[in-house]
C-alpha cells in the first residue's frame, strides 16, 4: 500500500513539473515583428508592410508572450547603425532580434493586386515564424506527435486587411504552441478590427487613390472621419486626418494642413502625433513664423533622434535669431540655441554638407571664426564647387588675419558668377551684413521621418519641474492682461516659452493679446498653436471661431462651432457662437 501511494504521488510530483516547466517555457518567448516587404514594387502600398508589424505587434501582447515594441526595435536599430528606412536582411534580422533578446523572429512578404472594374483590390500575405536562437523556421507540433513546418499564406481583399492581420496573429500562436492556446480565431479578428469596417473601408479607398488626384483622395479620407466620429462618440481616426493633413501641405494650403494636424490628440507613444507636430513645425516655418516653429519642435528634439531634425531646428533658431532686429538679448539667446542644435547634428552628421554648413555660419555670426572656418573647410573637403561656403571661410579667415583668405576669395568668385552672385554677396557684406546668404534647411521625406521617429517614453515632453513655475508666471501674465499692460504680460508670455513649450494657456493668452492689438493673424495662429497643444481648450476653438465670424468666413467659423460643442456642448461660449454662425450663414 505505501508503495503504491508513493508511486501515485511520484507521478503526480513529475507531472507538476512538467506542467510547469511547459508553462515556463511558453513564458520565457519575446517576439519581435519586422515590417513586411513589399514585392509588388509599387510605393503607394508600403504603408501596409508598416501597418502589419504594428497590428501584430500589438495583437501578440498575450500573457505568455513577451513582445518587442516598434519603438524599441527602431531604437536597437539605430544603435547597430541599420538603417530603418530600408528592410535588413535575413541574416540582418536574426542579429537585430538577438540584440533584443528576442527568442521568435516575425517576417514576412505582402503583394498587391489593384482594383480592376468591379474587382476590389486585393492582399496576399505570407508571414515566417523564426526560432532566433536556432536560426531555423519555427517547427509546429501536432497532437499526433507530427511535425511540419509551415508558412502562413493568406489572401484577402485588402479592405479586410484588419482581419487578415487578426487571423496571421493567431496562426502564429497556433504554431508556437497548438497544444494549450487558449483563444480562439474570431477573438483575435475582433480585437484586430479596431476601426469600424466601414471607416476602414473609405481609408483604404483614399489609400488607393492616387496623390495627383486629391479631391477624391481627401474625400475618401474626410467620410473615414465622418464614419469614425459617428461610431466613435465623437472621437478622431487619426490616420485619416494625418493624411488629409499630407495632401493640404502638398497643395500649399497651409493653414487647412496645421487644421487637421492639429486634430490628433497629443499623445508622447504616438507616432502619429510627432509627425503631426513635425510637419506643423516646418510649415510655421516656410511662414517665417519661426517662434510658432520653434515651439512645436523644440519638445520633438530629444524624442526624434534625426540629424536632419536637429540641423532643421538648428537653422530655424538662427533665421529666427537674425530677423529678430529689435531684442539683442532675444537674438543672442536664438543664436545660441541654433548652436547647441546644429552641435548635436554635426556629431552625428558623416558627409552631410548642409549641416557643417549651417554649423559654420552659426558659429560665424557669433563671432567663433576659428571653429567657424574649421566647418566650412568640411563643406568644401565634400563638395569643392561650394561658392558660398568659399565666400564664408574666405571672411572667417580675413577675421582671423590669415594670408590665405585671398585665395579662398578667388574660389568664391570663380563659382559665384551666376546672376552676380559674388558681387552681390560682397556689397551686402561691406555693407555690414549677409543678406543672400540662407541657411540650408532639408526638409526631410515623410517615408523618412515615419522609419526614424522614435518616442522615447522615458522622456516625458512636458518637463515636470516647471510646472509650478509656469503656473505662477502665467497667472503674473494674466494679472498684466487684464490691467491692460500687454507688453509685461508678452514678455513673461515668452519666458514661458522658453521653459514649456507645449502651455497651451500660453499660447492662448498671446492670441488674446494679438487680437487687442488687432494683429488678427498672429492671434491666429497663437489660438491653433493653443489647441493644438490642448485640442480640449474650448476657449480658443470659440475665439477662433468669432475671428472667422468677423472675416465673413462662415465655413470655417461653423467648424470651430462645432469642434466647440463637440468639447462641451452646454458651454455659454459655444453656444453663443452657435447662434452667431447661424446668422452668419443667412
Amino acid at each position: 500500500m505505501f508503495k503504491r501511494i508513493f508511486t501515485i504521488l511520484l507521478v503526480l510530483m513529475l507531472g507538476t513539473i512538467a506542467v510547469f516547466a511547459q508553462k515556463s517555457k511558453a513564458n520565457s518567448d519575446t517576439v519581435m515583428v519586422l515590417p513586411f516587404e513589399n514585392t509588388t514594387k509599387k510605393g503607394e502600398f508600403n504603408w501596409v508592410g508598416e501597418s502589419l508589424a504594428d497590428s501584430l505587434t500589438g495583437l501578440l501582447v498575450v500573457p505568455s508572450l513577451n513582445v518587442v515594441s516598434n519603438r524599441e526595435r527602431k531604437i536597437i536599430q539605430r544603435r547597430l547603425k541599420m538603417p530603418l528606412s530600408v528592410l535588413p536582411s535575413l541574416a540582418a534580422s536574426i542579429r537585430l532580434a538577438r540584440e533584443s533578446r528576442a527568442t521568435i523572429l516575425i517576417s514576412g512578404k505582402y503583394s498587391i493586386i489593384p482594383e480592376q472594374g468591379d474587382i476590389a483590390a486585393s492582399v496576399t500575405v505570407r508571414a515566417k515564424v523564426i526560432k532566433v536562437n536556432e536560426g531555423r523556421f519555427l517547427v509546429e507540433e501536432f497532437k499526433d506527435g507530427s511535425r511540419k513546418t509551415r508558412e502562413i499564406n493568406l489572401t484577402d481583399a485588402l479592405g479586410n486587411l484588419q482581419s487578415i492581420q487578426g487571423q496571421i496573429a493567431y496562426q502564429i500562436l497556433l504554431q508556437r504552441d497548438r497544444q494549450t492556446l487558449p483563444f480562439t480565431l474570431n477573438e483575435f479578428i475582433e480585437k484586430a478590427n479596431k476601426i469600424p469596417s466601414r471607416a476602414f473601408e473609405a481609408y483604404i479607398k483614399g489609400m488607393l487613390t492616387p496623390v495627383s488626384d486629391p479631391d477624391t483622395r481627401g474625400n475618401f479620407f474626410k467620410n473615414a472621419m465622418r464614419i469614425y466620429a459617428e461610431d466613435r462618440a465623437g472621437q478622431v481616426y487619426v490616420d485619416a486626418a494625418l493624411e488629409i493633413g499630407h495632401l493640404y501641405l502638398a497643395n500649399e494650403k497651409f493653414q487647412n494642413a496645421i487644421a487637421y494636424f492639429a486634430r490628433i490628440p497629443a499623445d508622447k507613444d504616438s507616432t502619429q502625433y510627432a509627425e503631426a507636430a513635425f510637419y506643423t513645425g516646418l510649415i510655421q516655418w516656410r511662414l517665417k513664423h519661426y517662434e510658432q516653429a520653434l515651439a512645436v519642435l523644440r519638445p520633438l528634439a530629444v524624442d526624434l533622434k534625426l540629424t536632419s531634425v536637429y540641423s532643421s531646428l538648428g537653422a530655424i533658431a538662427v533665421q529666427a535669431s537674425r530677423s529678430e532686429k529689435k531684442n539683442k538679448g532675444k537674438s543672442d539667446a536664438l543664436l545660441r540655441e541654433g548652436i547647441e542644435f546644429l552641435e548635436q547634428a554635426s556629431e552625428s552628421a558623416t558627409d552631410e554638407t548642409d549641416v557643417f554648413f549651417n554649423h559654420g555660419f552659426a558659429l560665424f555670426l557669433s563671432k567663433n571664426y576659428k571653429e567657424a572656418a574649421d566647418k566650412l573647410r568640411s563643406v568644401l573637403a565634400h563638395n569643392p564647387r561650394d561658392g558660398e561656403a568659399y565666400f564664408l571661410l574666405a571672411k572667417a579667415l580675413e577675421k582671423l588675419s590669415d594670408k590665405s583668405a585671398a585665395e579662398f576669395d578667388n574660389q568664391a568668385r570663380r563659382f559665384l558668377t551666376t546672376n552676380n552672385r559674388y558681387a552681390n554677396l560682397e556689397n551686402n557684406w561691406k555693407q555690414g551684413d549677409f543678406g543672400g546668404l540662407s541657411l540650408r534647411v532639408k526638409q526631410p521625406s515623410r517615408r523618412e521621418f515615419v522609419s526614424v521617429v522614435l518616442i522615447n517614453s522615458r522622456s516625458p515632453l512636458v518637463p515636470q519641474k516647471t510646472v509650478n513655475e509656469t503656473a505662477k508666471l502665467l497667472k503674473e501674465a494674466q494679472a498684466h492682461y487684464d490691467a491692460g499692460r500687454d507688453d509685461a504680460a508678452m514678455s513673461i508670455l515668452s519666458r514661458i516659452i522658453s521653459m514649456e513649450p507645449m502651455s497651451a494657456e500660453t499660447f492662448l493668452l498671446r492670441g488674446k493679446i494679438y487680437l487687442r492689438r488687432g494683429s488678427i493673424e498672429e492671434a491666429i495662429d497663437a489660438f491653433k498653436t493653443s489647441y493644438f497643444w490642448n485640442s480640449r481648450l474650448i476657449e480658443a476653438h470659440v475665439l477662433l471661431g468669432r475671428i472667422y465670424i468677423k472675416k465673413r468666413d462662415c465655413l470655417q467659423a461653423k467648424t470651430y462651432s462645432v469642434s466647440a460643442l463637440n468639447i462641451d456642448p452646454e458651454n455659454e461660449g459655444a453656444l453663443a457662437l452657435e447662434r452667431q454662425v447661424q446668422r452668419c450663414s443667412k
